[in-house]
């Protein structure tokens, strides 16, 4: 991952260091396990944890040529440690190392994740409140439909992120397994309560049966997720960009002193930060299907997962990091124009209030299918007239339609508020009793 869309802190999980780290616990716990076990020494295992340590740039030298990492890896520990290194590793296998790393880097960025998912539905609730009854106008298919409220829009991407949350929390459990069962995960040389210690040290579960792999149909699941969130990201990013249209103008990333729009027009203010959210959200999506595709593995195993993981693992996270952070900052400075909403939901001379003469009718005994024809008809004649006639006084004017509704019947199927009157009730069912 590029430093452009990185995060400090979602970064040092996969460095090089912090991996190896993980490397050593694994393999010293184990060593700790297996002296509880009397298999080895106690003196041995004190030994690993005092004069454990390692170095990045000698790994690789050995590596060079081993052609092995864990090998390397080990290797290097040992010229630290001495002769007791040879009871490191005793009846493990390399995947028991690398899964059960993994599924404690993944955990950890999970809580990263996570966190970044409270602040972002945070920032929603408090402008969610802040424009509850902001009125705007509705679209379907991009066309005006109906009113809602600008706090609808948010309050419906809190409920969305909130589900993604919760979605998360479920990935994470599903993912943080610990697998210590030796070679094709008979635990024919280790015994399983190594694998139950270092999985309770290192705050992960035991995998119930593995191959020599843990199986991959957890990390599909947990990338999936992952592409599921840049999903809902991308969906917000794009209504924010859309709303940000000149001709929309309801909504706008904030601009800040000093910055510039485009090098060769200085009136440019784009919605670049929301672009950014559209394109990293493809990328957090593309690493789903070759977590799908690692899941049929040869025999007990293969791997042809391996180079995948090495990328998606970092990619995936960092930039979904970096993507919820943006969005939330996104939020948190949007500037919202009230009355533009509002020139808007009367661009089109109260066609937006099409539906309630529509069932005003109805119920004064005309059929739904004559209903629709008065209204339509009338309706069209604003649509072709860019908004400067009224429905209203249309419909107040038509003979057929004032034969089944009053004036005063006619005028009231065009109150705002009327459309507005459950919000408090949606509100309620997303955010709880105020």
């Amino acid at each position: 991952m590029i430093p452009r869309y990185s995060r400090p802190d979602m970064v040092a999980i996969w460095t090089p260091e912090q991996r190896f780290r993980i490397w050593f616990e694994i393999e010293a716990h184990a060593t700790d396990a297996l002296a509880e076990l009397g298999v080895v020494p106690r003196e041995a295992a004190a030994a690993i944890w005092a004069k454990g340590a390692f170095e990045v740039d000698r790994i690789d030298e050995i590596e060079r040529e081993t052609k092995h990492d864990v090998i390397a890896f080990l290797t290097n520990v040992a010229e630290h440690v001495g002769p007791e290194a040879r009871f490191m590793h005793q009846g493990m296998t390399s995947s028991d190392v690398l899964d059960t790393c993994l599924s404690v880097q993944l955990a950890r960025a999970s809580d990263i994740l996570l966190a970044d998912l409270d602040a972002l539905l945070a920032a929603l609730k408090t402008r969610a409140f802040e424009h509850k009854l902001t009125p705007t106008i509705g679209r379907s298919h991009g066309i005006h439909a109906e009113p809602v409220t600008f706090g609808l829009k948010l309050a419906l991407a809190y409920a969305e992120f909130a589900r993604c949350r919760a979605r998360l929390v479920a990935a994470r459990a599903e993912i943080a397994t610990c697998a210590i069962s030796g070679a094709v995960g008979t635990f024919a040389n280790i015994d399983p309560f190594v694998e139950s210690y270092v999985a309770e040290k290192l705050g992960l579960t035991v995998e119930p049966i593995s191959t020599q792999v843990i199986p991959r149909d957890r990390h599909a699941m947990y990338f999936a997720t992952l592409g599921v969130i840049a999903s809902s990201i991308e969906r917000l990013a794009t209504e924010i960009r859309h709303l940000q249209r000149t001709e929309v103008l309801e909504a706008e990333e904030y601009f800040s002193p000093g910055q510039k729009g485009s090098s060769a027009m200085p009136h440019k203010r784009n919605p670049v930060l929301t672009e950014n959210l559209t394109g990293l959200a493809r990328m957090v999506r593309g690493y789903v299907t070759p977590a799908l595709e690692n899941v049929a593995l040869w025999h007990e195993r293969d791997i042809s997962h391996s180079s995948v993981e090495r990328y998606i693992g970092p990619d995936a996270t960092i930039t979904l990091d970096f993507a919820l952070a943006r969005l939330t900052g996104v939020i948190d400075k949007l500037v919202v124009y009230p009355a533009r909403m509002q020139k808007n939901l009367d661009r089109m001379g109260g066609l937006v209030h099409s539906q309630r003469v529509l069932l005003a009718l109805t119920q004064a005994g005309v059929s739904r299918e004559d209903a629709y024809t008065l209204v339509q008809r009338n309706a069209m004649k604003v649509w072709e007239s860019d908004g400067e006639l009224s429905l209203k006084e249309l419909l107040l004017a038509d003979p057929q339609v004032t034969a089944a509704l009053t004036p005063e019947e006619i005028e009231s199927r065009f109150d705002l508020a009327y459309h507005l009157r459950h919000v408090d009730t949606i509100f309620t069912r997303v955010f709880g009793e105020a």
